[in-house]
């Protein structure tokens, strides 16, 4: 696997490889692209929140969504990294790896693991996407695997 750089990012998307919707330039890193906040739920207290600042409670579960619809291409699979600032303030995320073929916004599950209260801004940057080629197109891509996910959009916990 190839980890791409910024401009292997952009060449992809120029070429219909990969979509990124929003495209926002400043968010291109020298080796990924960072994802920002759409939604944010907390199911202790059964709040949404699509605008202004989330307080997530001390040792609190809770879900972010991207405001970016990603679209994988059939040679192209991404990992996905907390950023240091909120590692910084005690954010834990369940990441993975997203599958080639996927399109749809992401949903974490985070955790403030800290003894204070997090707040955390609607379209904020939350994570680093970095993406890889595969050495080759995979038999089934994720739609025909499972889909479960596919042109998902917002916070989506279970389908």
């Amino acid at each position: 696997m190839t980890v791409l750089s910024d401009l292997d990012i952009e060449q992809a998307i120029q070429e219909g490889e990969l979509g990124i919707e929003p495209f926002v330039q400043k968010n291109l890193t020298p080796n990924g692209y960072d994802l920002s906040i759409e939604e944010i739920f907390i199911r202790k207290t059964d709040q949404h929140f699509k605008d202004g600042v989330a307080v997530i409670p001390p040792l609190t579960w809770f879900a972010i969504s991207t405001k970016e619809f990603v679209k994988m291409g059939p040679q192209i699979t991404s990992q996905l990294w907390i950023r240091s600032s909120y590692a910084r303030k005690g954010i834990l995320a369940s990441f993975g790896k997203v599958d080639a073929g996927f399109h749809g916004t992401l949903t974490f599950g985070c955790f403030n693991a800290s003894d204070k209260e997090v707040e955390i801004p609607i379209g904020d940057r939350f994570c680093q996407i970095v993406f890889e080629y595969l050495g080759h197109i995979p038999k089934a891509l994720y739609h025909e695997r499972s889909g479960t996910y596919q042109n998902q959009r917002g916070v989506t916990l279970q389908r």
